[in-house]
């Protein structure tokens, strides 16, 4: 008989990381094509229109890590809650995470729209895509509350183990995208032709379709999750609780984008060639990290079940789980990408600067790209075990302690051109993955939350 997490002995570990870890795998394939969407058609127009997204992309991102970061929190509670199998407290956490959710698009919205301006002079975005970058820019973060929403429905379907109505919300976001961007992008009868704009409207007009359709499945609910007024007034207990595992994972990831942001100035020296195979280098590798992403939804949910349900040995065997799959998974498609990168990227964009550069970026980051998988896996344990300091550190450690410092030294001391961007990437990849594999094996992981009442 299941146990009050779900857990049936009749099933092996990997059945049950594949049946969460799949649909997951596809909703990051979705994302993905989401963003090579873009990426497609902007290429038609040329570098510099295909430049301005990538330039963009680092603080979009470096904004929504915060909600991802709590809106993991939301998983891990009611991953745990789910493994004692108490569903009252399982909806109560949705609806806490679902507050604090909607204060935090608010801020970050109004952050970003300030600041837009400023941080693409700061990142020496060159003045022919300035412009364009800064309207694709200020459009998309007027779509940002949109993605908290589907933020919202993701982690808290995946902390039950259902990551198929997500994806099933992202797909139709996704195919409105494809349909719209080509007519925004160029015009399209009495549609004007509104280039990047277009993009960026088109982006902003599928987030609020998949807004829109979170909100409703959230409001009908779905077995013991359901949106309820009442539970939606702040509770300072949960709210702390919430924060003290969401904000060190924030925090991490944040500043790990940020340094991502710092890396795309220095990839913005070499001019939009560079920028150009770097944005599109960097949307197809995330093809390659798509089953890492997925196994580390799935690891995350079943960890967490499985430490709720205080079985510390089940834990760990998902987790060895996970990693062998990853090695499987991951490690085939990187060996084939070493050697037809360069056809990649000339797919996007025919700039011979950028094939020439883009082919290199995968010579040299492709087979680094699994040590980053491994690493998110295991971010995947610690997060369902609600260790995000572990998650927060390491991510300082990948980009500010390692990348950042080498790819400028490499770049500025050394005179290596985008090689130091590829170098960096590499080195800081490994160095994460083996720091992450040795806490995991301290055990310490484990017992995170300690004594807190869930």
């Amino acid at each position: 008989m299941p146990g009050p997490g779900g857990y049936s002995g009749g099933m092996t570990e990997a059945r049950r990381i594949l049946r969460i870890a799949a649909p997951a795998m596809a909703g990051s394939l979705v994302e993905t094509l989401y963003n090579l969407t873009d990426a497609f058609f902007l290429g038609k127009l040329g570098s510099a229109e295909i430049s301005a997204p990538s330039v963009s992309t680092s603080l979009v991102f470096f904004l929504i890590i915060f909600a991802t970061g709590l809106s993991g929190a939301g998983t891990t509670l009611i991953a745990q809650v789910k493994g004692r199998g108490d569903a009252e407290r399982m909806n109560f956490y949705m609806n806490q995470t679902a507050v604090i959710l909607a204060a935090a698009s608010g801020v970050l919205t109004l952050s970003g729209l300030v600041l837009a301006r400023p941080i693409l002079r700061l990142l020496n975005t060159p003045p022919e895509v300035l412009g364009p970058a800064l309207t694709y820019l200020r459009i998309v973060l007027g779509g940002m509350p949109f993605m908290f929403a589907y933020f919202l429905l993701q982690s808290s379907f995946s902390a039950i183990g259902d990551t198929v109505t997500p994806l099933k919300v992202h797909l139709t976001a996704v195919l409105a995208n494809l349909v719209l961007d080509p007519l925004l992008i160029f015009g399209f009868g009495p549609i004007p032709a509104l280039s990047v704009a277009g993009a960026a409207v088109a982006t902003v007009l599928s987030q609020g379709l998949g807004a829109f359709l979170s909100l409703r499945i959230l409001a009908k609910g779905r077995g013991p999750l359901r949106l309820r007024p009442a539970l939606l007034r702040p509770d300072p207990k949960a709210a702390a609780l919430i924060l003290r595992i969401g904000l060190p994972s924030s925090v991490g990831q944040a500043l790990s984008a940020l340094g991502f942001t710092v890396l795309q100035g220095v990839v913005n020296l070499f001019g939009t060639g560079a920028i150009a195979a770097f944005g599109v280098g960097n949307r197809l590798i995330g093809l390659f990290d798509l089953p890492a992403h997925g196994l580390s939804v799935a690891t995350t949910t079943l960890v967490g079940q499985a430490l709720g349900a205080r079985d510390e040995d089940r834990a760990a065997r998902v987790v060895g789980s996970a990693l062998r799959l990853c090695l499987v998974l991951v490690g085939l498609p990187l060996a084939a990408s070493v050697a037809f990168g360069g056809h990649l990227v000339r797919f996007f964009v025919a700039d011979p600067e950028a094939v020439a550069v883009g082919d290199l970026m995968f010579k040299v980051v492709a087979p680094s790209v699994l040590f980053f998988c491994l690493y998110l896996v295991l971010s995947g344990a610690f997060q369902g075990a609600g260790d995000t300091r572990v998650i927060m550190v390491l991510s300082v450690v990948r980009l500010w302690i390692v990348r950042v410092p080498l790819a400028y030294a490499l770049a500025f001391l050394a005179g290596m051109g985008p090689m130091s961007i590829w170098i960096a990437m590499f080195v800081s990849n490994l160095a994460t993955a083996l720091a992450g594999l040795a806490w995991f094996r301290g055990g310490r992981w484990r017992k995170a939350l300690g004594t807190a009442e869930l």
